[in-house]
């Protein structure tokens, strides 16, 4: 009841629990990405994961009992992408916690035990409707709930090595949903702080988003082909990036965070787009 209660208060006004220091410091151990964060940095983290904790409701499904300590590994890889972003709108925040409006379309996290098999249908250009499985490790629905695989989540740290995380994923797909509308699907282009690499306009800052990821994301799929049909070297991050510009964007980001110097090697035009979106006060135009 009390956590109720201070969901539904202002931010401005709740007293949430502290995380406690030995599991703060317990999670930072675990994930070498967070441990290497500057330590004000890390304490903006803490600030935003123990309101995130506040504001999220976490199911286990299918027998899996959640721990604190696994519903903070989730909030604080979560709350990595904000630590120095604008607001949903475009504009510079003042106040950190504000940077949880873009989560602000859902409360649940459903957390499986491991991979879900879900049953998908898609109809081709002829109109013929095909039916298939998809393996999931996570999902983010448009203005729903998000599901993650704890068995995903809990090798986080090994995952890094090859520049994945799944919570970092679905959580950038809910940046990337901002203000699409319902029914439609995100494509890798979320709204742009203003200025964005000295850009002008909402316009000319989206050109140039688009202009530089369909570049990239073109050598990627390219890479991928040629692996898959020639026998050439497989690239650096999954597969899956090639699937469409939204899936490239989020697994892109994945890398950005956990793995930034190999991805610094991998995407260089990359950097500066990501640095301006997610680090807009220190990026250059």
């Amino acid at each position: 009841m009390i956590d109720l209660l201070q969901r539904l208060l202002p931010r401005s006004l709740r007293q949430p629990r502290p995380v406690p220091d030995t599991l703060w410091q317990t999670t930072l151990a675990s994930h070498p990405f967070l441990s290497v964060l500057a330590s004000a940095e890390q304490d903006r983290l803490r600030l935003l994961s123990t309101h995130f904790l506040v504001e999220k409701e976490f199911f286990g499904a299918n027998g899996l009992e959640l721990t604190d300590a696994m519903a903070l590994a989730i909030a604080a890889q979560a709350c990595l992408p904000l630590l120095h972003m604008h607001g949903p709108s475009g504009e510079a925040v003042r106040d950190p916690l504000k940077l949880l409006d873009w989560y602000g379309d859902f409360v649940g996290i459903v957390v499986q035990p491991g991979a879900v098999v879900a049953k998908r249908k898609t109809t081709d250009a002829a109109g013929v409707v095909h039916h298939f499985d998809e393996v999931l490790a996570g999902e983010a629905m448009d203005r729903g709930p998000l599901m993650l695989s704890w068995e995903e989540v809990a090798h986080a740290s090994l995952a890094a090595e090859t520049g994945s995380n799944v919570v970092i994923h679905e959580f950038v797909h809910k940046m990337d949903m901002r203000g699409i509308s319902l029914g439609e699907h995100p494509d890798g282009a979320p709204p742009l702080p203003k200025g964005f690499l000295g850009t002008h306009s909402a316009a000319e800052a989206r050109s140039l988003w688009r202009r530089t990821m369909q570049q990239a994301y073109d050598q990627f799929r390219e890479a991928v082909t040629l692996a898959e049909r020639f026998g050439g070297e497989r690239p650096w991050l999954d597969d899956y990036a090639a699937k469409d510009p939204a899936e490239f964007f989020a697994v892109t980001c994945e890398a950005y965070f956990v793995s930034r110097e190999r991805f610094a090697q991998e995407f260089p035009a990359l950097v500066p787009l990501f640095d301006g979106f997610f680090r807009p006060a220190t990026a250059a135009p």
